[in-house]
């Protein structure tokens, strides 16, 4: 008998020796599965005692909570179990032998996942871990030659016993599935039965080899030997079941927000989808990741295998891969040790469904240790392709591990309902007082980011600060407020400080803090597309903010690098300021850029268009810094902005309080000139006649006549389309008896006679006659005052056929001339004289002349002119036709809603009209009403009285006559204050 074979028969022999040893070592054990149960040995008298104590009815049960944690151990245990033979068998170099044990592993899973009583199974689970560890001895360094001899025959009966096992098991697991239940119980005396089934086993094939007897007393010793050295193989190779696994964390107390987000996660996770959570310190990964662990549908696929690993608090550059492995396998209950730890870890997670989170991923993700680069992303891949197990990684960095499919989420901030509820969560004022919604602007001042949100509510709330000196507070100190403790939790410092100490970061150098600051000084960010023009001192900064992407320092929103707004306070307060070669080349870029653009929509308008917010917040610090250099630049970006993107800007009161002298007269005097045909433009009258004479005090001062002239004439245009033609009246002959009359020019002197005239003909201060013609021999003015003069005719009952030949006549010059303003006003004369003589249809298409010649070049016209053909259809019964014109023209208006609030009036009075003349009174009633209310805002007196009159001629139609007479009273009163 070879060496092989004595050393089986011995094994064998002993095998009653290793369960005891086992059993001695569980009565010490946290996990002893003989303390879990009286019922967990299998001799007839205890099963017995035990099925008697279940059958009497006065006997004590264990509590629920008992039982849970009793079933808990058993899982572990039988997990632990299942891993070790699973690693075992990877090891054997006999086929048979890790068929064997593939079987025993097998029998052991059903036991774990659908027997009822899997605490019965723990005695068989002790003869399972015997067979690995005489399995793993009897077949060190042996060959499949070795098989000829009793070491092939005892391997064979101990085959057959296994499978024998197997298929009951099996068969029990089947008749569960067909009779729809989800867990079924074996009778203790048939696994007891399988127990001697093996023992059998066992003692035939030694009493085939060699007495039991004379193997017992000669080689004593050596079993001694050989069991000390198993159970040391055991604890290098595997020790789960010596260790308890930690229980995943709770659902986040305060956790605000988010359902949608959870649900949708959850759902992914189901399905078993690998999901990367991705976002700046503080945006709540972390506590979104350990709300998705305490779902339901979570807790129930993946019951107790969910595990929450977290790598926080190492070093990035440092970490190594046993670290990386060792923290892994701490949390799931692992002892590692040998060579292998991922093929250890991987063995215990195959045995049943499990979910890994990997909590700050960005830690090994970014690791410069060069075998933490080159073994970790591999295994996790490898745990990742494991069946069953599902990976949640939480990480600042998008470098997450190859070879995996990920679905990447990006974790928005908060909404502002749900900013304010955690915020007031935690910070509880006596009095709000008027402080609210001061309060709701600075969350969202903080972009509703979720830590920094904590972090100001727990400083006012450990500080008592009232709302009033918490506003003051964040106003002197910004970021420094979110700074009251240690750690990423207590301080918002600390947590940046961990995303720039990043390896990927500090190899960038110094340029990643002047990437940072330039980021950080844009409002808008940084354009993707103009970063290399911007930055050419930083010729490398698109690599650089892929870094800082990657980092999520930075993201990318619509072709620009932007941050979040805590990020960017914090950058501005706490690292060095943007240098000045990178603020002079920005400078420089978007200065060239002001200076070269036109009306013309090229690539200039285009970059005045995507980065205006930044080219203003360049020249209002500039205003500040060197306001001497700034002034003609300021202008023409006013002048840019109202031709290609108008829209209020912050640089009003800078511009308004720029000091007063005799050098910056004019140079203010034009920014304020351009500021308010940028107000004009958006039809904000008020703010654009505020600087318009305030232009005007200091073109005087300057003795620029000429501008004098030009803010005098606007100023009364405005008063004018508002309805206040006195006042448009009285201020330009209040201009024509000052001393900058006299030394005026001709044509500004026209300039000022046409807009006195079109303010007299609503008045009829002068004759029909009169009107116009002092304008009309202007060069510049002469054509429209024309075509005015025969309108105005029109306006006092002239001739119709006659003011139509001349307005024909003048439609040929403009026509010669080619000037859009002329051909629209005469275009307007003939469509007027078409609707008064009752030519609808002609009315419609000269209407439709002018909708066409301003297509692509001015909306507004477009939308005026619309609304126009539309009550033209009304008149002609079409209601149908005006009403879908009205909404193409309110499509339009949506876009240029900030851009001429006039046309809305317009717009809004039309649709009024048209719902009068359907005879759909009590719509007509309510958009009067509106347009009426949106007047008073406007301060606009042209369409109010006209709305006014519109709601008697609602009334007077329902037979309210009392009611008509009130509104056309009212009419005739505001006529009177129009001086109409």
């Amino acid at each position: 008998m070879g060496c092989g074979d004595s050393q089986i028969c011995l094994d064998f022999y002993y095998l009653s020796e290793y369960d005891r040893r086992w059993r001695a070592f569980n009565h010490y054990n946290p996990l002893n599965p003989h303390l879990l149960t009286q019922a967990m040995v299998s001799k007839k008298s205890k099963v017995k005692s035990s099925k008697n104590a279940k059958n009497d009815p006065n006997a004590k049960q264990p509590t629920s909570e008992i039982k849970d944690s009793q079933d808990d151990n058993v899982n572990q245990v039988l997990g632990a179990t299942i891993a070790a033979i699973n690693v075992t068998r990877d090891l054997v170099p006999i086929d048979l032998a890790k068929g064997i044990l593939g079987t025993v592993a097998n029998i052991l899973i059903i036991a774990q996942s659908v027997i009822k009583n899997k605490s019965d199974f723990l005695v068989l689970a002790n003869k399972c871990e015997t067979i690995r560890k005489v399995l793993e001895r009897a077949t060190k360094n042996a060959t499949e030659n070795d098989l000829r001899g009793s070491l092939g025959d005892a391997l064979s009966e101990l085959n057959i016993s296994v499978n024998r096992i197997n298929s009951d098991v099996a068969t029990k697991k089947e008749q569960g599935f067909w009779k729809r239940l989800f867990s079924v119980t074996i009778d203790r005396d048939q696994i007891a039965a399988w127990d001697k089934d093996l023992d059998r086993s066992f003692c035939t094939l030694s009493q085939s080899q060699t007495s039991c007897s004379d193997a017992k007393s000669s080689t004593k010793a050596c079993y001694w030997n050989m069991t000390k050295l198993a159970d040391t193989r055991l604890s290098n190779s595997f020790t789960a079941a010596l260790c308890r696994p930690k229980k995943p964390p709770s659902r986040p107390s305060m956790f605000y927000g988010r359902d949608d987000l959870v649900a949708e996660l959850t759902n992914l996770i189901i399905n078993d989808e690998h999901i990367a959570l991705i976002g700046p310190g503080g945006m709540g990964k972390s506590s979104l990741a350990k709300a998705i662990l305490n779902e339901t549908l979570v807790r129930e696929k993946f019951a107790d295998r969910r595990y929450f690993v977290a790598y926080d608090g190492l070093d990035p550059s440092t970490i190594t891969f046993d670290a990386f492995m060792t923290r892994l396998a701490g949390v799931l209950g692992i002892e590692l040790a040998g060579t292998d730890p991922v093929g250890q870890i991987s063995s215990f997670l195959c045995v049943a469904s499990a979910l890994v989170v990997l909590d700050n991923a960005e830690t090994f993700e970014e690791a410069s240790a060069s075998s933490a680069l080159r073994e970790i992303p591999p295994a996790i891949a490898e745990i990742a392709d494991i069946l069953g197990v599902i990976l949640i990684l939480t990480s600042r960095s998008r470098r997450n591990a190859p070879n995996v499919v990920w679905i990447t989420k990006d974790i928005p901030p908060l909404n502002w309902r749900s900013a304010r509820e955690a915020f007031f969560r935690i910070y509880r004022p006596t009095n709000l007082s008027n402080a609210e919604g001061e309060i709701a602007n600075l969350l969202e001042e903080l972009d509703f980011h979720p830590l920094s949100i904590n972090l100001l509510a727990n400083a006012a709330q450990q500080n008592s600060w009232s709302p009033a000196t918490l506003l003051e507070r964040w106003k002197d100190q910004h970021s420094a407020v979110l700074n009251h403790g240690e750690g990423k939790f207590q301080s918002f410092s600390f947590t940046m400080q961990l995303s720039l100490s990043s390896p990927s970061v500090q190899k960038l150098g110094g340029d990643a803090r002047r990437a940072l600051a330039v980021i950080a000084f844009l409002p808008q960010g940084l354009n993707s597309n103009l970063a290399s023009d911007l930055l050419p001192s930083l010729p490398e900064v698109s690599a650089i903010c892929d870094v800082l992407c990657r980092q999520s320092l930075v993201y990318r929103q619509d072709n620009f690098v932007k941050m979040l707004a805590p990020i960017r306070h914090f950058v501005r307060d706490s690292l060095p300021p943007l240098d000045s070669t990178c603020l002079r080349e920005i400078r420089t870029f978007y200065y060239h850029t002001v200076r070269r653009c036109s009306t013309a929509r090229n690539k200039y308008a285009d970059i005045i268009i995507s980065d205006h917010l930044n080219i203003e917040h360049v020249v209002a610090f500039d205003l500040a810094q060197v306001p001497g250099e700034t002034y003609h630049a300021c202008g023409l970006f006013l002048q840019s902005l109202e031709w290609h993107v108008p829209c209020p800007t912050t640089l009003t009161p800078t511009i308004f309080n720029i000091i007063e002298n005799s050098s910056t007269w004019m140079p203010k005097a034009n920014c304020l000139q351009q500021l308010a045909w940028l107000y004009s433009t958006l039809s904000q009258p008020a703010e654009s006649m505020k600087a318009f004479k305030a232009a005007e005090a200091l073109y005087l001062a300057a003795a620029d006549h000429e501008n004098v002239a030009i803010c005098v004439i606007q100023c009364a245009d405005l008063y004018r389309c508002q309805g206040c033609f006195i006042q448009s009246q009285e201020v330009v002959e209040d201009f024509q008896r000052s001393d900058s009359w006299k030394v005026l020019s001709e044509t500004s002197k026209a300039d000022a006679w046409y807009a006195l005239d079109r303010a007299r003909m609503y008045t009829f201060t002068a004759s029909a006659e009169e009107l116009f013609v002092k304008s009309s021999q202007d060069r510049n003015w002469g054509l429209q005052s024309k075509v005015w003069h025969w309108r105005a005719k029109l306006y006092y009952g002239g001739d119709i056929v006659q003011v139509k030949m001349q307005l024909e006549n003048l439609s040929l010059q403009c026509q010669q001339i080619g000037d859009l303003s002329d051909r629209k006003e005469v275009l307007g004369g003939l469509a007027e004289v078409a609707f008064c003589e009752g030519r609808l249809s002609d009315a419609m298409d000269i209407l439709q002349k002018i909708i066409d010649m301003f297509e692509g070049q001015y909306s507004d016209g477009v939308v005026w002119f619309t609304v126009l053909k539309a009550m033209v259809a009304s008149r002609q019964g079409n209601h149908v036709l005006a009403r879908e014109l009205v909404y193409q023209a309110s499509g339009s208006l949506e876009v240029f809603a900030l851009r001429n609030a006039r046309a809305f009036l317009h717009r809004s009075y039309g649709s009024a009209r048209i719902e009068l003349m359907a005879g759909e009174f009590h719509s007509a009633e309510s958009q009067f009403t509106a347009t009426i209310e949106s007047c008073n805002m406007q301060g606009d007196l042209s369409y109010k009285v006209f709305s006014v009159r519109g709601l008697g001629e609602v009334a007077f139609a329902q037979g309210n006559f009392t009611v008509a007479a009130q509104r056309f009273a009212e009419t005739r009163s505001l006529c009177t204050e129009m001086g109409v």
